[in-house]
């Protein structure tokens, strides 16, 4: 009986987290289908009376929705496809390769993980300047085309490989490169899709790292875009609405299409670490 009722309280904690983690993501869409002004009543409705698409017709015929778009694909997928090479062959030396001072290396490469992100800001916007490379798509992809995190994770992964199989292949005349893409690299395909959601969703999210180094209206992200946004047109909650649902929908339709292989990411992190 007693397992009966915590069950049933347990179950009711979650219905209540669930719901309280996706009221704001269904008001949002809500709002973007209601008329102008009708958020900014009081109390705001809860569900649109009348539902309108003029906010996401105003959205892309006044502003470069467009190409805001495009500039978070092409950034999201340059990053992502960079990040699961690199990340991948430096997973793989630091597991397999052996190399005179490779675990130190690999500590102090850990150590960079405590290091917050706005602490090493300036240096490399410095650097990236003195590279000339501000205010263009190579600004925000260079710092993400390798992390830590995609280091670490792929080098606990690639510990589970036999080294009997790479000695074999080695046997049979295989060079390293030739070894890491027909061995190690099919190997290596369950964490590499993991990395590669996490990544391609991190780079579309971010909107920090844009923001300083794209100057250029044309060249923004959606992210940035949309920040933008709601300081030139702070009235038009509806319109705001509207783009915020433009920039979330990508992301996801990437979890509803993956949300196994993120799943399995997490516990494999979990597991692996």
């Amino acid at each position: 009986m007693n397992r009966i009722v915590a069950s049933m309280a347990l179950n009711g904690l979650l219905i209540v987290l669930a719901l309280s983690v996706m009221a704001p993501l269904a008001w949002t869409v809500a709002a973007s289908v209601m008329p102008a002004g009708s958020a900014q009543q009081y109390p705001p409705p809860l569900w649109p009376r009348e539902f309108t698409l003029d906010n996401y017709r105003q959205l892309f015929s006044r502003l470069n929705m467009g190409r805001y778009f495009a500039n978070s694909v092409a950034v999201s997928l340059a990053i992502t496809a960079s990040a699961l090479l690199l990340n991948s062959m430096a997973g793989y030396a630091f597991a397999k390769l052996r190399f005179r001072g490779r675990d130190r290396v690999f500590k102090l490469l850990l150590a960079g993980l405590v290091v917050p992100i706005q602490a090493a800001m300036l240096p490399l916007f410095l650097l990236l300047k003195h590279m000339g490379v501000i205010n263009t798509y190579w600004a925000v992809v260079i710092p993400s085309m390798a992390t830590i995190y995609g280091v670490f994770l792929v080098r606990q992964y690639a510990t589970s490989i036999p080294d009997s199989l790479l000695d074999a292949a080695r046997v049979d005349g295989a060079g390293e490169l030739r070894i890491y893409l027909s061995v190690v690299l099919p190997l290596l395909r369950p964490v590499l899709a993991t990395l590669g959601i996490f990544t391609f969703l991190a780079a579309w999210n971010d909107f920090m790292w844009p923001l300083a180094v794209l100057t250029g209206n044309d060249s923004y992200t959606l992210p940035v875009a949309l920040a933008i946004l709601s300081g030139e047109h702070v009235q038009d909650a509806e319109l705001m609405m509207a783009g915020s649902v433009v920039t979330m929908l990508p992301a996801l339709v990437l979890f509803a299409a993956l949300q196994r292989q993120l799943i399995g990411g997490i516990m494999m992190g979990s597991v692996k670490g």
